[in-house]
């Protein structure tokens, strides 16, 4: 199978590569920063440099390839108003034109990866695919608010012939991720985490490669038209940390009160350094502060025969690939 992959030096869409690689799919993947991709040329990937804003390129890069997986996102949460229009570009904009490329190149199927954050808060319930979302619901984040509007595109494109299957994955964690989230648990493991903000926060946690998994099974058994959630049982932050406390012999970390991040809003571009977290504290208030992205996979283990390692056994794995402070991190697993 000849596949265009966009997000192949991501931290996910890495790992969809060596899978689709490792079981003999021809790789088109689109690169940006070519001494980034020296991993996917080891692998054999054909690379095209450019972005996802060369809506000529994109369509070229399409001619004959059987399917396209787009992967490619910013997932910033925090963002500072000077860097919200990169993210519509990105996450909206870009999407319209691999989809579209693909629907004019005549790609025959597609997967998008989208994000169970289109869902909003869901206030302590457990979403499926068949949530609606309220019109009211205000979002949390300008990503959350991209990728509602990206996967309202992504399927309009499916409309208009595209057989388009749609992957929603949890909260996706791992050895080698460098988003918040993985750097909070790897300053966690490196005991250079002072305090955990919002333990309330309620996320879905799953592993990279199980994700990965789900991508491929999507790709191959996926109805077009079809969403999946790919997302492991709800559970809050401070469950999450005290879990991999446990796994990994350390102390639970003390809890850094909402109030303290609340009071340093106004003074976000210098508090939110001092406090770990990004420059934009009001978004991350109304992200994280007791905010729920519940999930079930149900469908996806039912009709596509996914599965997910338990929560346990992936963050021991984590613990276990995470470097002691000042050793290098590796490359992705084998």
């Amino acid at each position: 199978m000849r596949v265009f992959l966009t997000g192949g030096t991501g931290f996910l869409g890495a790992e969809i590569a060596r899978r689709l690689r490792a079981r003999g799919d021809d790789v088109r993947a689109l690169v940006r920063t070519p001494a980034r991709a020296v991993r996917l040329e080891e692998l054999g990937c054909e690379l095209v440099v450019g972005d996802l804003a060369d809506e000529a390129l994109l369509t070229e890069a399409c001619r004959g390839i059987d399917v396209v997986v787009h992967a490619a996102a910013l997932t910033q949460i925090g963002v500072p108003t000077e860097g919200r229009a990169a993210m519509v570009d990105a996450n909206v904009a870009g999407t319209e034109r691999v989809l579209g490329a693909a629907l004019a190149a005549g790609v025959r199927r597609a997967v998008y990866v989208s994000t169970v954050a289109v869902f909003g808060d869901t206030r302590g319930q457990v979403a499926d695919e068949t949530w609606v979302r309220l019109e009211e619901a205000r979002y949390t984040s300008v990503y959350e608010q991209t990728k509602v509007l990206a996967q309202r595109r992504a399927h309009e494109i499916a409309a208009r012939g595209l057989a388009l299957v749609t992957v929603q994955p949890g909260l996706v964690y791992g050895p080698g991720d460098t988003g918040p989230v993985g750097d909070l648990l790897r300053r966690f493991l490196d005991r250079r985490l002072g305090a955990l903000p919002f333990a309330r926060l309620g996320v879905s946690p799953v592993h990279r490669d199980d994700v990965a998994a789900g991508v491929l099974l999507a790709l191959d058994e996926g109805v077009p038209g079809e969403s999946y959630v790919l997302a492991g049982p709800p559970v809050r932050m401070g469950e999450l940390v005290a879990r991999l406390a446990a796994v990994s012999g350390r102390r639970p970390p003390r809890l850094l009160p909402t109030a303290v991040v609340r009071a340093a809003a106004p003074f976000g571009r210098f508090a939110g350094q001092a406090l770990g977290l990004p420059p934009n504290l009001r978004e991350v208030l109304t992200s994280a502060d007791g905010v729920t992205y519940w999930a079930s996979a149900e469908k996806a283990r039912e009709q596509l025969g996914w599965t997910s390692r338990s929560l346990d056994q992936g963050l021991r794995q984590l613990a276990g690939a995470t470097p002691a402070p000042g050793q290098p991190v590796g490359r992705l697993p084998a």
